[in-house]
């Protein structure tokens, strides 16, 4: 156990995560005021996009839901951030209009934007400022964020309501209901907890389970008043009162174990007007789950192994590798792009490897002895073990295969994503946080199975997986920034979204003039949330519970 701590603070000061002495989680919640569309006869489709400063670039973090025709939206998506005491943190939170056709963020969409640091946010609490139009003229929107600290409990608890014969508002059609549940706080304000999708035309709805904080649902009271209010939707985003209730925390864990808690739903002007007056339908709440929160370091330390995997792009249009200019040029004192980022990443993944052995792959050569193209060679050409003993192995392997190879094409990169996931794969049937699986592709260009990658990415998104994609050189890669889950929702060919965004792409020219410390942590930023979303999410535990996580538990 001793030297798997150690193993882990090694990697953790090389990352920052324990130069910290005070890392808290904070949840941002965004409202905005009198927001206006470009185009004045229709209301905007609103949606906040935050971004964090690193190195000087702005990367984004999250983005909220789309509120369709909204001027003043309240959002029900929570941005949960990690607030370090002594770091300047700058964040810029952007509005966009996001029409339904496209999911992709265009400048015409850009209705707004504030910048600040964390720091503001949580001295403050509440933090309200105009939106800054391009040039930085200020319009009559503004925004406000609230800034909660998620306190010790990061239990979560998974809710799912369905509610009976509610009021029909509709002349031609059934309502189109959806729940907002509020919090009460104790200066009696409400804040918005979750909102519900719509079922369009239905009486008789069932909305989808969803999950919240503990947290966030009642501040760690569970007889803190929940207000809960039914809606029937309308396209001008007027939408019309059906009914309310109110409730706990404490009483929603009464559908525990298979049972269910019923409401009625009042509307208090029908119930002092009429006389027969009962309800205007009943809501239920049919399951009430709560899951514990365990973290990266509980992984870790229970026991989990990232198994760190390296794919290299060898497609011609690298350049032929005996001339200077080309990107897989050996320089006998300055180490090429591709070799300065496989050890700014590989150095930081091999902590977390007790054996220190990786499989490298290359992409897109004719390999020899029959000079056919192949898309997932071992660079050390054993194909039974492609393993490297360290990163210094890989980096030997990479430049004695170079002479040996034809740099060929196309860029296809589905075929080694497909490979990890079949590893990755089989480590699913073992229900345990033993191996996390790690795909650094290195490539040149835009690839050219884009339908079999995005493919392979939604079937990877179920596994132990995550796939990182560094560019070198300076070719276009805006068509990679889609397989980046950030810029909306990733989806197949045929539609299905992926189940978690398991994909970080980064640019190396971003970080041509910076550490290879800050490569490593732009590109691993979101790996460990990527760990605790898969095993939570499959609510799979720690392997054995650490010193460390016992101790956090006491606490």
């Amino acid at each position: 156990m001793k030297k798997m701590s150690n193993i882990y603070e090694s990697a953790a000061n090389t990352l920052g995560i324990f130069n910290s002495p005070c890392l808290t989680k904070v949840e941002l919640r965004v409202a905005c005021k009198g927001i206006s569309d470009r185009d004045a006869l229709s209301k905007p489709d609103p949606c906040v996009i935050l971004k964090m400063q690193s190195h000087g670039q702005w990367f984004e973090v999250d983005r909220t839901e789309v509120i369709r025709t909204c001027i003043n939206p309240i959002f029900s998506k929570l941005f949960t951030v990690d607030f370090y005491f002594e770091e300047v943190q700058r964040l810029r939170f952007e509005v966009h209009d996001i029409s339904s056709n496209h999911n992709g963020l265009k400048e015409a969409d850009f209705l707004g934007g504030m910048e600040c640091t964390l720091g503001q946010i949580v001295s403050q609490r509440k933090l309200s400022k105009s939106l800054l139009k391009h040039g930085n003229t200020a319009g009559k929107s503004s925004i406000t964020v609230i800034a909660e600290e998620l306190s010790g409990n990061d239990d979560y608890v998974e809710l799912s309501f369905s509610a009976r014969k509610l009021d029909d508002k509709d002349f031609f059609s059934k309502s189109d209901p959806f729940l907002e549940i509020f919090r009460v706080n104790d200066d009696a304000t409400q804040q918005l907890v979750h909102r519900t999708e719509v079922v369009m035309n239905n009486l008789n709805p069932a909305w989808k389970t969803f999950k919240v904080s503990v947290n966030s649902l009642c501040s760690g009271d569970q007889d803190r008043r929940l207000k809960c209010i039914v809606w029937d939707w309308d396209s001008n985003g007027k939408h019309d009162f059906i009914g309310e209730f109110s409730s706990t925390f404490k009483e929603m864990r009464g559908a525990m174990e298979g049972r269910q808690v019923q409401w009625e739903c009042i509307n208090p002007k029908y119930k002092a007007k009429k006389k027969n007056y009962k309800n205007s339908g009943i809501v239920i709440l049919n399951q009430c789950k709560i899951h514990k929160m365990h973290s990266f370091l509980d992984y870790i330390m229970g026991g989990c192994q990232i198994q760190f995997t390296v794919a290299i792009d060898f497609t011609a249009s690298n350049g032929d590798p005996r001339n200077s200019c080309s990107l897989h040029y050996i320089h006998p004192y300055q180490p090429n792009e591709y070799l300065k980022a496989l050890v700014a990443v590989g150095e930081i993944c091999q902590d977390y490897d007790s054996d220190k052995m990786f499989p490298a792959f290359g992409f897109g050569a004719r390999i020899p002895p029959e000079y056919k193209v192949s898309h997932d060679f071992a660079i050390n050409f054993n194909e039974d073990n492609p393993e490297c003993a360290g990163i210094q192995g890989v980096v030997e392997a990479y430049q004695s295969c170079l002479p040996k190879l034809q740099l060929y094409g196309p860029t296809n990169i589905a075929p080694i994503i497909q490979k990890v996931a079949k590893s990755a794969s089989e480590e699913t049937n073992t229900k345990e946080a033993s191996q996390y699986f790690i795909l650094l592709i290195l490539t040149d260009g835009v690839i050219t199975d884009m339908a079999d990658t995005r493919e392979a990415i939604v079937h990877a998104s179920h596994l132990p997986m995550s796939v990182i994609i560094v560019g070198v050189g300076n070719a276009d890669f805006s068509d990679m920034q889609m397989l980046d889950g950030d810029d909306g929702i990733l989806r197949s060919p045929k539609g299905e979204p992926v189940l978690r965004d398991i994909v970080q792409f980064v640019p190396f020219r971003n970080f041509k003039h910076a550490s290879p410390a800050a490569l490593a942590k732009s590109v691993l930023a979101e790996v460990p949330n990527q760990v605790v979303d898969y095993y939570n999410g499959k609510g799979i535990k720690p392997k054995c519970m650490s010193e460390y996580e016992s101790s956090r538990t006491l606490a």
